[in-house]
């Protein structure tokens, strides 16, 4: 951990710093304005493509040129920007001086005035923040994702034929599978990351209040809509959002946000499971040399893992339920609460891969206890109680619930033998006696 680490406010910069890295190069400072020069950028060679009259003798061999401005872009050139930016007190116009330094440098100072032309800093700031979010999802998140629901779908197939005995309200109830119960949270993710992938990455660009008012009276025969369509779906490939006021509606970030918690949540509820498992004594954990359990209990293997989830998912929740629940609304064509809101991003999403990282940690410590799964369904004999007056009900027997509940509602123990007496007790055949015989609570797990 760096000194800069060590001084850093929000331990997603400074504690976790290691485990967020790779959320740098789209939620930084640097990161945001680099996306800002992308989307310049191709705005201009966009409008050379036209072509614009003023930029039908632009040399169409310095697109790799200018391209260069932002796939080569350094921290110094961010930290020239910021210098800029504390002078015109406006973020994207610094952006944009510094461009036109570039086209100077370039010999192209006649075309520099179309850099950034007719369009509002919300053209550039709903471009470049959906642009980033969209590829820190496609690089970072879905691969994390992915790895935490393949590690639990190895263990699915690993567990598939471990009996266990459910709880419901916390009481033994009719048993299950191991590998059913993991299955179902695979099932649950899976679900949600199909409705994550149908969410559009929407931006807007339309001008100062998205009708392309500067762009319609400077040429008022081009199909400017037509233009910003084009720009926005096949250059950037995100989705264009029209009509808009000044700024992006941004309903569909807002779902995509909504979605991000839910599938949070999901992972909170197996944390929670995993870790209730291990307090019962389902799983052991793999122990690393040299570390600590407790400081005071040196007997002590907590799983750490997956409360550190837990508690990083639910921060993670919290700020994604207030950017879906603010973004959507701005007063009239704009207002400027969406723009410090906007640089949070980030924060939610390092707060949610830290809580994956630590999930699939905890699941990859995990040592199945089979003899205390087995111990378990042995001293509970009483949840066979269910199939064998369902046998009964099938065949007629008066009043089977009754029966089998006067045998288990008692403050006795229900055993492999009592049950064995009961069956023996019953006016069947031997035939449905043999049925019930084999039952166990180790058999007696569905489908």
């Amino acid at each position: 951990m760096s000194n800069h680490a060590l001084q850093a406010i929000s331990p997603i910069d400074g504690r976790y710093a290691s485990k967020t890295s790779g959320l740098i190069p789209f939620f930084s400072e640097e990161a945001l304005i680099k996306y800002r020069i992308q989307v310049e950028i191709e705005y201009f060679i966009a409008l050379v493509e036209i072509p614009l009259p003023q930029l039908s003798d632009f040399d169409t061999s310095l697109f790799p040129e200018l391209r260069k401005l932002y796939q080569e872009f350094s921290t110094e050139d961010a930290q020239h920007i910021k210098n800029t930016e504390k002078v015109t007190n406006h973020d994207v116009k610094a952006v944009e001086y510094f461009i036109k330094e570039k086209f100077d440098a370039l010999g192209l100072e006649k075309y520099k005035e179309f850099i950034h032309f007719g369009l509002t800093s919300q053209d550039i700031n709903n471009t470049a923040i959906p642009l980033s979010l969209k590829e820190a999802m496609n690089e970072v998140y879905v691969p994390q994702l992915l790895s935490v629901k393949d590690k639990l779908k190895e263990l699915v197939e690993e567990w598939k034929d471990v009996p266990m005995l459910a709880r419901t309200h916390g009481q033994p109830a009719s048993p299950t599978r191991l590998g059913k119960e993991i299955q179902v949270f695979v099932t649950r993710i899976e679900e949600q990351f199909d409705l994550l992938n149908d969410i559009k990455s929407a931006a807007k660009f339309g001008g100062a209040t998205g009708n392309f008012n500067a762009h319609k009276v400077a040429y008022p025969d081009i199909d400017w809509k037509a233009f910003g369509t084009q720009f926005v779906q096949e250059r950037l490939y995100l989705h264009h959002s029209f009509p808009t006021t000044q700024i992006e509606h941004y309903d569909h970030m807002a779902a995509l946000f909504d979605c991000l918690k839910r599938i949070n949540t999901i992972l909170i509820d197996l944390d929670r499971d995993i870790w209730t498992y291990v307090s019962m004594d389902y799983f052991k954990q793999k122990i690393k040399k040299g570390e600590i359990g407790s400081s005071a209990m040196p007997h002590k293997v907590n799983p750490i893992d997956f409360e550190n989830s837990e508690g990083n998912l639910g921060i993670a929740n919290a700020v994604f339920e207030h950017l879906s629940a603010k973004l959507p609304i701005s007063r009239l064509q704009r207002d400027l609460t969406d723009s410090t809101v906007l640089r949070n991003i980030g924060v939610p999403m390092g707060h949610t891969v830290i809580g994956l990282q630590s999930t699939l940690k905890g699941l990859n410590k995990l040592l199945l206890n089979e003899a205390k799964f087995a111990e378990d369904l042995e001293n509970n004999w009483a949840v066979v109680a269910e199939a064998i007056q369902t046998i009964l009900r099938r065949e007629g027997y008066p009043n089977p619930y009754e029966a089998l509940k006067g045998l288990t509602r008692t403050n006795e123990t229900v055993t492999q033998q009592s049950i064995a007496d009961f069956i023996e007790t019953l006016e069947v055949s031997e035939a449905i006696k043999a049925e019930m015989r084999v039952i166990t609570p180790g058999n007696y797990t569905g489908i």
